[in-house]
């Protein structure tokens, strides 16, 4: 009879926690939605004659140093400080050495592939990372994927063939002048850019995740260690640059610091996920983060949308439908 009770005690209170738990999860991945989708639109707002007025590698620069302020604040506010007394040997954080460089180089083509498409073209192949991230899963990771979530992949690869075929921009002077305001486009050298960046995030992200959760350390010493080597690699790509005839700081514009406050927010977001969840919640986040982009660059930048555009988009939706399912 006691056992009977404290169960039925303690239901509600698992309950309850169980709720709270979700509703953390739904808060931490529509922020990440949002902050994502709305990433590109606010790239092309601040651009100046078709032109980014800011040193990409300085905003990098100092994403990674705020994000590596905050996991320190939150390492001491948590009393993980002790960890830091002593210094860990190299072979506990020289694996964090790789995702720095893997991300370093991503956060840098994200800005410089704005420069060859639209928000919404590059939004929406960069759905491309779902296929490349799973097909690194499957093949690195031993992980066995169903029929069905490789049917997915395949719709996402046809996405993107029939968004680049319709939108590919072969570069007429004369057609640029005649047409009035922003149109889908994207050239030859931006659908290689995007290419190279899926690849690099799949690999990122499965090495980030693999290291995260081998090692038994609280989160914030983990992003601690990463943003160590984030700062110092992107530091040393920023300041060796020496062909860049932007000053660090010139260009910054209060669409520029909001670039850099959420891109700060969503990589330490980013690290609850792989830490507690997985990578294919990941690529949830990347698919929905698609209707957010299209959304602001229709009401901000009036990008004007082809009936073709939809096809792609419903592709990317079945897609998302079969390999969550």
């Amino acid at each position: 009879m006691i056992v009977i009770q404290n169960v039925g005690s303690s239901s509600p209170v698992k309950y309850r926690r169980k709720c709270v738990k979700r509703l953390q999860w739904g808060v931490l991945l529509v922020l990440m939605v949002l902050i994502y989708g709305s990433h590109a639109p606010l790239i092309t707002l601040t651009k100046v004659n078709g032109q980014v007025p800011f040193d990409p590698s300085s905003c990098v620069v100092i994403i990674e140093l705020i994000k590596l302020l905050i996991s320190l604040a939150t390492l001491v506010l948590t009393g993980g400080i002790s960890a830091l007394h002593s210094s860990p040997p190299v072979v506990l954080v020289a694996p964090y050495a790789i995702p720095a460089i893997l991300y370093a180089l991503n956060n840098n083509l994200v800005v410089v592939m704005q420069d060859y498409m639209d928000p919404s073209s590059y939004q929406v192949l960069s759905n491309l990372k779902i296929a490349s991230t799973a097909l690194l899963y499957s093949f690195c990771l031993g992980k066995r994927l169903r029929r069905g979530q490789w049917l997915a992949l395949g719709l996402l690869m046809g996405a993107g063939v029939c968004h680049s075929y319709s939108s590919l921009d072969l570069g007429d002077p004369d057609r640029d002048e005649v047409e009035q305001g922003p149109k889908l486009h994207i050239t030859a050298w931006g659908l290689f850019l995007v290419l190279v960046y899926c690849c690099v995030s799949g690999l990122a992200a499965i090495y980030t995740e693999r290291v995260l959760k081998s090692q038994k350390l609280p989160l914030s010493l983990q992003n601690l260690y990463l943003y160590m080597f984030g700062v110092a690699i992107n530091g040393l790509s920023s300041f060796s640059a020496v062909t860049s005839e932007k000053s660090f700081l010139e260009g910054y514009s209060g669409a520029v610091w909001a670039i850099i406050a959420g891109q700060a927010a969503n990589g330490l977001l980013m690290s609850v996920v792989l830490k507690h969840g997985s990578g294919i919640t990941r690529l949830f986040v990347i698919s929905c983060s698609m209707l957010v982009n299209a959304l602001l660059s229709w009401a901000i930048l009036g990008l004007q949308l082809t009936p073709f555009f939809l096809l792609p988009v419903s592709m990317i939706g079945l897609a998302a439908y079969l390999y969550y399912r």
